[in-house]
């Protein structure tokens, strides 16, 4: 056993929903083992409210959640990471910058609940599908034995937690 713990950062084109919320849902299925981040290749500058709402229904803290740039995770002082996941489509096809310890990587495209269209309530299901997509990767791969699992097979195992529901945005 081992008391390491580990770094993620989530990333995503606007840093405003998907990522802010895996970011938040590690803080707390993590339960110390993982330090979580997020951030975006263009940062919208302000987390969506129906992303702080739902959090918050979810009795998830939000004090702390912020929309910022990758740029804060490729300098000198930033935290090495272990783990980077992409969450939508852009920003995985995007070229990332180099990060610090040369963390192992997967997509785990999630569709933008902030591009749903339609009446408040059917907005609101993005946010709460995304959610519930997240919730479910991130369960398993805070249940996965990193620390007795060879690289190659992490890697595969991260990959296929991407593909849970079939999603590729």
């Amino acid at each position: 056993m081992t008391d390491k713990v580990y770094k993620v950062l989530f990333l995503c084109t606007g840093n405003s929903a998907r990522s802010i919320l895996a970011e938040a849902i590690l803080k707390r299925e993590g339960m110390g083992r993982f330090e979580a981040f997020s951030a975006g290749s263009q940062p919208k500058g302000g987390v969506h409210p129906y992303a702080i709402g739902l959090l918050r229904n979810q009795n998830y803290p939000t004090v702390d959640l912020r929309s910022k740039s990758w740029d804060e995770f490729a300098g000198p002082e930033a935290p090495e990471l272990d783990f980077v996941f992409t969450v939508c489509g852009n920003a995985a096809r995007e070229t990332c910058p180099v990060w610090p310890g040369q963390p192992m990587t997967a997509h785990w495209g999630v569709p933008d609940p902030a591009a749903a269209e339609g009446s408040e309530a059917e907005r609101r299901l993005a946010f709460s599908d995304a959610f519930r997509m997240l919730f479910n990767r991130i369960s398993i791969f805070v249940s996965l034995p990193i620390a007795s699992l060879d690289k190659l097979t992490l890697q595969k195992r991260l990959r296929e937690i991407g593909g849970r529901d079939k999603v590729t945005s």
